[in-house]
């Protein structure tokens, strides 16, 4: 396991995400952990080196974190890092909040705490609320010992936000991609500059960099055949300097394997792999329309109970590869569907990719008819 010095301790280069873990029923964002598998995955993260796990008090309706912390109470306190998070628009009593991470992390102290998803929308509750004010309270008496934020907002609030004290760290989204196509590669250079070190999310943009279109996996195949398509995606994040940790949501033992192999030994990219991995970007980007992450964000809101992300993976797959695998994608999905939206707009509110989900299910109708 690669290792990175910050400040006064060392973190390993991967750090566990703990937002997407097995759940007990596939294709059910609200079904419940599998406690089992989960702790499994956890544990060989652990076993393996990995020492940062991330999770938030809203990650499946706060039972990440009660999962985390009974699997984590097993090592030695001092062994690992937890992370997790603060989100003012889900519950803005952030001392009962934070009371209430502490007993289901089972923890005395929280390692790396985030003042979680800074938006346009919400900056100004965060700075004027009192809950910065108050964390740093905490970090001064030890309950905290590193205080963040995690980013999804425009290029000029997060220039704002990060200003406005000496942040010890800061998450933001950051892929190959989004680097390209995004806002991304500005929002890194604004941290940097603020030597502000950098956690990462969605490095394989939710698994949506796992496998590109055909002619896209071919390309990266035919340069280095040895590597999955996955670890193209971190491997370009490695090669960031301002790059603290990579997280990673591992759902499933094969997918931990492939991570752990890759941060078996320096993973940077060359200059000459990194233009291969945008020429298959641009590729991929041809066949990629909605650009989800599978965060869930939108389903809570959802008054019909519409699986958005689902049916956002099946819209792209009639996109990327026609109705000869998004029809049967569609045809499996059990509960309400694209018809049974009814275009109020809640999605689009809670979207930290800006998607107009009323839009795209009006279309999938006509596509799954």
């Amino acid at each position: 396991m690669l290792y990175k010095d910050f400040k006064d301790i060392r973190l390993s280069a991967l750090g566990m995400g703990n937002m997407r873990l097995p759940q007990t029923e596939a294709n059910n964002p609200n079904a419940p952990i599998d406690w089992v598998e989960a702790h499994k995955i956890i544990d060989r993260a652990y076993e393996a080196g990995i020492n940062y796990f991330d999770t938030a008090y809203v990650y499946n309706a706060g039972e990440s974190e009660k999962c985390l912390g009974a699997c984590m109470k097993k090592h030695p306190r001092d062994t690992f890092y937890l992370a997790t998070k603060f989100y003012i628009d889900a519950n803005p009593d952030y001392k009962a909040v934070f009371e209430e991470q502490l007993e289901r992390l089972e923890t005395d102290h929280i390692d790396f705490y985030l003042l979680h998803c800074l938006m346009d929308s919400n900056i100004d509750n965060y700075l004027n609320s009192g809950a910065i004010d108050y964390f740093l309270k905490m970090k001064e008496e030890g309950k905290i010992r590193y205080l963040g934020f995690s980013s999804h907002a425009s290029v000029e609030t997060l220039e704002r936000f990060a200003s406005h004290h000496d942040w010890d760290f800061a998450q933001i989204q950051l892929n190959y991609y989004d680097w390209l196509y995004s806002t991304t590669k500005q929002e890194y250079e604004i941290l940097e500059k603020h030597g502000i070190k950098t956690m990462v999310m969605e490095p394989v943009r939710g698994g949506r960099l796992s496998a590109l279109s055909e002619d896209a996996d071919a390309l990266l195949k035919s340069v280095h055949p040895e590597w999955s398509i996955s670890s193209w995606a971190l491997r370009f994040v490695q090669s960031l300097p301002n790059v603290q940790v990579i997280l990673s949501g591992m759902s499933t033992m094969d997918q931990m394997e492939d991570n752990l192999k890759t941060f078996s030994s320096e993973c940077s990219l060359s200059e000459e792999d990194k233009e291969i991995a945008f020429k298959a970007a641009e590729m991929f980007r041809s066949k990629l329309v909605v650009p989800c992450t599978g965060c869930c964000y939108c389903t809570e809101g959802c008054p019909m109970g519409i699986n958005i992300p689902e049916w956002l993976k099946i819209y792209n797959a009639f996109k990327s590869d026609g109705s000869f695998i998004g029809k049967p994608m569609a045809d499996a999905m059990e509960g309400p569907g694209p018809d049974d939206c009814i275009e109020c707009g809640n999605c689009t509110g809670h979207c930290p990719q800006g998607i107009d989900t009323p839009k795209v299910m009006k279309e999938l109708v006509e596509l799954i008819k």
